[in-house]
Parts: structure tokens; sequence; C-alpha cells
């Protein structure tokens, strides 16, 4: 979070922030850095285990069911982005299937790491609701720990419409792969002398 612009002679929004951090189940370490510490507020997020996204999934095509929404085959309700778990879905969430997420709130200065394929939510400046107006600049990392994981999801991708903005892949897993190993052959190889004595 590199901004968070706060409007000055507003006081009644600091109060409609605090209800908004308290509302998305944040703990009360992250809501005394708002209220003591003072410190500036740009997102809410709420992460989820990754393990939990067919769970989710099914939740909320169970919701737009009930809500009488279409559920097409070359969609996703998790990658549409289409959806804000605001809490009462939250709860409906966790009591239905057992999944709670863990609620963070990014103040400046501070960055978010989410697990590949960690389904997640940000309230922030520009979505479904402003916390302050933000920056904060997002940056796509596929460690080795979790380059299966990735490619799993490049090969979700695939299924969706051809118009869907996460359609691409974004990640781009298999060149990532190939120039680790790439990589790794040209350092042995450069070091080859070195290996065989004994």
């Amino acid at each position: 979070m590199v901004y968070v612009g706060i409007p000055k002679g507003q006081a009644d929004q600091e109060e409609e922030v605090l209800k908004t951090i308290q509302d998305g189940d944040s703990d009360e370490l992250t809501i005394k850095r708002f209220t003591e510490s003072r410190e500036k507020p740009g997102a809410l997020w709420h992460i989820y285990a990754a393990k939990d996204t067919e769970k989710i999934r099914e939740f909320l095509k169970k919701v737009a069911e009930e809500q009488g929404q279409e559920n097409p085959v070359d969609h996703d309700p998790i990658h549409d982005q289409s959806w804000y778990l605001d809490r009462s879905l939250r709860k409906r969430l966790h009591q239905e299937y057992g999944v709670q997420g863990w609620a963070i709130v990014q103040f400046l200065g501070d960055v978010v790491f989410i697990p590949a394929g960690a389904p997640h939510q940000a309230r922030t400046s520009g979505t479904v609701h402003n916390l302050y107006s933000c920056i904060k600049v997002a940056e796509d990392f596929v460690s080795p720990e979790h380059v299966k994981h990735c490619f799993w999801l490049t090969q979700e991708f695939r299924y969706l419409s051809h118009t869907h903005t996460n359609h691409e892949d974004k990640l781009q897993v298999k060149n990532v792969i190939y120039h680790a190993v790439k990589d790794a052959v040209g350092i042995l190889r450069a070091n080859e002398s070195s290996l065989s004595r004994p």
C-alpha cells in the first residue's frame, strides 16, 4: 500500500471506516492500529485457504441459484469476481460449509502476501466500499513450493470463456518452469568440471 488519502474535515468518515473494519471481522489489534496508533487503513481483505476453494465455489453457486441467477458452465463465481462476501454471507459460509477466512486490514506501507490459489476479496477504493482512497501495487510471484498449484490454476483458467478477463495465463507457469530448469542446467554445466573431481 503506497498511498492512502484521508480527506480533511470529515470526522464522520472515520466512524464509518471503523464500523467497516469491525464488521469485516478484524481482530482487536488491527482495530487498535486504527484507533490508537492512528495508522492509515487503505484496504480490507478477506483471504481463504486454497483447500476451501471448491466449498466456496459451491456456496457461491448455491447463493446465485437462490437469487435466480444463472451459473454458465464457462464462468466461475470465484474467477468472475462478481461476488463480495459481506458479513452475513461469510457467517453463512462458515455455518454451512465450515469455511472461515482471515480478515486483514492493509494499512499504508503494509504488504499482503496471498498464497497461490487462495480465494480472496478486498474492499478498497474503487470497489464495493471505500475505506479511504488508496493506491496499491500488485505483483504475481510463483514460488517453487507452489508451482504445482499455480499450474493447476492455469488449467482452471482455460475452461473460462474466451472473453473472460482471467482466460489468459497471467502467471506464465510453463515459462517459469522452463527458465528455472534452463538456469539450473546452465549452472550445473558451468561447474561440471569441479563437480566431477574426487
